[in-house]
């Protein structure tokens, strides 16, 4: 029975649930935002699902040039939705996908060297970078939490009471239960919340019954990409970011697993990271990323088998291509949605301030790091007219907060941090040769 293909398939849906919740309501949100209709937003749903199987797949590979070879799961990045929502509203959902593309590319190319440039990506800059899109998506949570911005029911007591009733659901799972009912809690709240707006008479199946059983996928469906610098640049920096994260997963799956990592192994990780990232944008589908909630369930089965996650991916395939199941995630009501982001989204900020934890904060270098990127990053987002008379060369640097406060991070780090260090390594050179 040890690896029975009963057991294999049951420990790949696992982890197939374990990431599902993570990986249908990036699609929701943003294209809830960009105002998809409803065949449109079940494509996106769909499209997702699949290549989250086939981005899976492409880094469980290992080969010559791509595949870390470990057993991670891949899915969309949360790092991502803000940036795609500012994208999609000022130049249009084409230029999401035109963003996506150079940036997979982006990755592809440095990803041999990648392992270089972490130095430049310390916790002080990832913390603060994760830390403002965290803050800047709460917004968005709270608007769906009042049904929806523009809905005619908006703010009603009914909204408030689904958001605020599907909270209070994942936070009692949360409370009660650990392991594997705890790291679904998200999905199990959706699924309570839509029943009860269900009850409520505020769910709509229609669009279940309409999508069809099977589609195949095709590139470019909303457009051929448009390339504009500012969204090319945001998705590069957040890309960055992704891959750090990334690097942290790699090694505590090889510390899971008992492989030790070098610089080729890290290459093909990352440069199958860029692949996956590249395919999104043909698809039409988002930047993809490590998923760290499977890392704790591997650890939680200790099977580290890499054919349960092969498993799991073509699971996703198999998902991705039944437009009914991309359907029923469409379903969910605006204010059930937005009562699980408050959940989400607070967690990418705990991560943020998470990944600042690891700072030393008795530099007050570090602590100007954080202020100025920060305050930056939220200054720009609340005010965002402050440099409208600029030149359109420097408003590519400043009309997106997040690019602006990760901008202000890694200059500040170089400021502080970097040219100190090197400062200090010659220093200490010089006085070794004078002893």
């Amino acid at each position: 029975m040890k690896n029975s293909p009963f057991k294999i398939a049951s420990l790949g849906i696992q982890h197939v649930l374990a990431m599902y919740a993570g990986a249908v309501i990036v699609p929701l949100i943003v294209g809830g935002a960009l105002g998809l209709s409803g065949e449109e937003l079940t494509y996106l749903v769909s499209i997702d699902i699949l290549m989250c199987g086939v981005a899976t797949i492409l880094q469980v590979w290992r080969n010559q040039f791509f595949g870390i070879g470990l057993p991670v799961v891949l899915g969309c990045t949360f790092t991502a939705v803000s940036p795609m929502i500012a994208i999609g509203g000022q130049y249009g959902i084409t230029a999401i996908y035109g963003s996506i593309l150079v940036s997979g590319l982006f990755v592809i190319l440095v990803g041999k060297y990648f392992g270089n440039l972490v130095r430049f990506f310390p916790p002080v800059v990832t913390g603060s970078v994760v830390t403002i899109i965290g803050i800047t998506l709460i917004p968005v949570a709270m608007n769906n939490m009042a049904g929806g911005e523009g809905s005619a029911d908006y703010g009603s007591l009914s909204n408030l009471a689904l958001a605020f009733g599907t909270l209070f659901f994942i936070i009692i799972l949360y409370r009660l239960f650990t392991g594997f009912i705890r790291s679904v809690s998200i999905l199990l709240g959706l699924f309570a919340g839509t029943a009860a707006a269900f009850l409520m008479g505020k769910s709509d199946f229609s669009a279940v019954g309409e999508a069809s059983w099977f589609h195949m996928v095709q590139p470019f469906y909303f457009g051929m990409p448009t390339f504009e610098p500012a969204a090319i640049l945001t998705m590069i920096i957040i890309a960055m970011v992704s891959l750090v994260e990334s690097t942290g997963v790699y090694f505590a799956l090889g510390d899971i697993c008992g492989k030790k990592l070098d610089k080729k192994d890290l290459a093909n990780g990352y440069r199958a990271e860029g692949l996956a990232i590249v395919l999104g944008g043909l698809f039409n589908a988002f930047p993809y990323t490590t998923y760290s909630q499977n890392v704790g369930l591997l650890q939680l089965s200790g099977v580290k088998t890499k054919n349960v996650i092969y498993t799991a991916g073509v699971f996703l395939v198999l998902l991705g291509l039944v437009p009914k199941i991309g359907a029923m995630t469409t379903v969910i009501p605006s204010a059930v949605l937005g009562g699980a982001m408050i959940a989400m989204f607070g967690m990418v900020i705990a991560y943020g301030i998470k990944m600042l934890s690891q700072v030393d904060f008795s530099s007050q270098e570090n602590l100007l790091i954080i202020a100025c990127s920060v305050g930056m990053g939220l200054g720009v987002t609340a005010v965002p007219g402050l440099f409208a008379e600029m030149p359109e060369s420097i408003r590519i640097l400043t009309d997106n907060g997040i690019v602006a406060g990760s901008l202000t991070a890694i200059a500040l780090n170089l400021v502080f941090n970097v040219k100190t260090s090197k400062a200090k390594t010659a220093a200490s050179k010089l006085e070794e040769k004078a002893a």
